[in-house]
């Protein structure tokens, strides 16, 4: 079987072992004699999948039982829209940090509803670091502050969560959810878009503390207020089943492997060897404060769009997939997500080498 190490951003690569059991079990799941795309979203049958992926969320994730797992389609995209129609009810106001392109997003979502105070941006950094919250803006009268944990283009992280107090914090955690060990009680909410780190595209995971739940205005559409899905169990409608049913087989693999603990040290690992080749490297080059480095998306490149031109295509002769940089920043991205193998990481490091020496 021919496969290729896939550094793309979203869609990623999925773990082995999860495509192979998707396998077997999509003909007829657990003897049922149909699929999981074939079978009703009612069934007991999905509904012991759909109750054991939240467990398994919950166990992995260490969620406290005042918060609530929603299954929501849409992407993470749709939550930039959902999070000020259900939380910015009490002051009309709410705080965002800007980090780069999704956090821009979902600011400009959020002044559609209400008003939104830019508390600290790293735009004048061209976003390579995490700005310094300003906490005189932080006194007002606000539902939440929101914040990207990881940003996926840009490639920096939070290295420490901030302390908000009664505010609720909300957090983007699309690209770095389950990739190391957060507490979840120092979020009022969470979410993540599935395709990175949890499983296909078309599946959006909402972690929301329970008191934050229900005071979306009259006028919030249905399928837009978070107490729809917390009062079906995520069933009002069907439900991404088969995204939600793959998320289900990641979930079990990710304990397997020791759960987040273990693979954030892999993770550490992984980025550890990329990072110490760039640093040491005369070709290429990281954009990223060190401080900041995501664990998740490495951008790199070299001196010339040229030169970057023929990494990318010597890099795909080699198995090497998906290694282009978003269109916004250009050069090179390499997504390392808790799926892509220690090996895989290295196979890339090897071949970064032997292009420096060639075309040095």
């Amino acid at each position: 079987m021919h496969r290729v190490y896939n550094f793309s951003a979203g869609p990623s690569t999925l773990p082995i072992p999860v495509l192979e059991q998707v396998q077997k079990e999509l003909l007829n799941y657990q003897e049922t004699g149909m699929s999981i795309m074939e079978m009703s979203h009612r069934s007991k049958t999905f509904q012991d999948i759909i109750d054991e992926t939240k467990s398994l969320l919950c166990e992995l994730m260490n969620i406290p039982e005042n918060y609530e797992v929603l299954f929501i389609q849409g992407g993470a995209s749709l939550q930039f829209s959902m999070i000020p129609l259900n939380l910015m009810h009490r002051y009309k106001q709410a705080a965002y940090v800007h980090t780069g392109s999704w956090s821009k997003k979902a600011i400009q979502e959020a002044e559609k509803i209400g008003t939104v105070s830019v508390v600290a941006s790293s735009e004048n950094d061209r976003f390579t670091s995490i700005p310094e919250i300003n906490r005189t803006l932080l006194s007002q009268e606000i539902d939440y502050m929101h914040i990207t944990t990881n940003n996926t283009i840009e490639g920096t992280r939070y290295v420490n969560i901030p302390e908000t107090g009664e505010i609720p914090l909300v957090a983007d955690m699309s690209s770095n959810i389950l990739s190391e060990k957060y507490d979840v009680a120092k979020f009022g909410l969470i979410y993540a878009g599935a395709q990175k780190n949890l499983g296909p595209a078309g599946l959006t995971i909402v972690i929301v503390r329970k008191d934050l739940i229900g005071a979306a205005h009259s006028s919030c559409p249905v399928m837009l207020n978070y107490e729809t899905y917390s009062k079906h169990n995520s069933l009002y409608n069907t439900p991404p089943a088969f995204s939600i049913y793959v998320t289900k087989l990641v979930l079990q693999w990710l304990k397997e492997q020791g759960g987040v603990q273990e693979i954030e040290k892999r993770n550490y690992k992984k980025a550890a060897i990329l990072y110490n080749f760039l640093d040491e490297s005369s070709v290429f080059t990281s954009p990223v404060h060190t401080t900041y480095r995501s664990l998740m998306n490495i951008p790199f490149t070299t001196s010339s769009n040229e030169r970057n031109a023929l990494f990318l295509q010597e890099a795909k002769k080699h198995g090497l997939e998906e290694l282009k940089g978003h269109r916004s920043v250009g050069g090179m991205r390499a997504s390392i997500y808790n799926a892509m193998p220690v090996e895989g990481v290295q196979t890339l490091v090897n071949f970064m080498y032997a292009f420096e020496k060639k075309y040095k």
